[in-house]
């Protein structure tokens, strides 16, 4: 037996299968789900899941960064980055530690995260072979256009013109 919630009644199915056909959100999140379980598995020995690695390199590139701008730079919510970091502070490959002012905390990747960037690099780099290569070159860098395009909306508050509240 299907029961349907009295707010849904008033979808019509057309609706719904327009929903499920074209989903923006729906279809993106499936794509990151289906590319990120390929570099998880190319990096689980690495002990690092292919999040942990991105936020590593991330941080190592920024230098010593306040969470905030991470954040910003990660497109994450503070709470969900601040969730993601713990294991790898627990882990000891990032130290957070306070900032001048008290409340800003600050991020730096540790000598042991140098070497775990060290020991996921490879592994990363045949996961990254296997997708580019199974999509193409030209169409993988479409693709890096199309994501920064889609990411780009939400950073110059371009779902402000889709009547969204700010």
């Amino acid at each position: 037996m299907h029961v349907s919630k009295p707010g849904t009644r008033n979808v019509d199915a057309t609706k719904l299968r327009e929903i499920a056909r074209a989903c923006a959100c729906t279809h993106l999140r499936k794509a990151a789900r289906a590319i990120t379980q390929v570099f998880d598995e190319a990096l689980r020995s690495s002990g690092l899941r292919a999040t942990q690695f991105t936020l590593l390199v991330t941080i190592r590139l920024a230098g010593e960064t306040p969470i905030s701008e991470l954040a910003e730079k990660m497109a994450m919510d503070r709470t969900t980055l601040s969730r993601n970091l713990k294991p790898l502070a627990r882990k000891g490959l990032l130290e957070v530690r306070p900032g001048e002012d008290g409340r800003m905390r600050l991020l730096r990747i540790t000598p042991e995260g140098e070497r775990a960037l060290g020991k996921a690099y490879p592994l990363w780099e045949r996961a990254q072979h296997e997708v580019v290569g199974a999509l193409g070159e030209d169409r993988y860098e479409a693709l890096l256009g199309d994501v920064a395009q889609a990411v780009s909306l939400v950073a110059e508050g371009s779902h402000d013109a889709l009547g969204e509240p700010a």
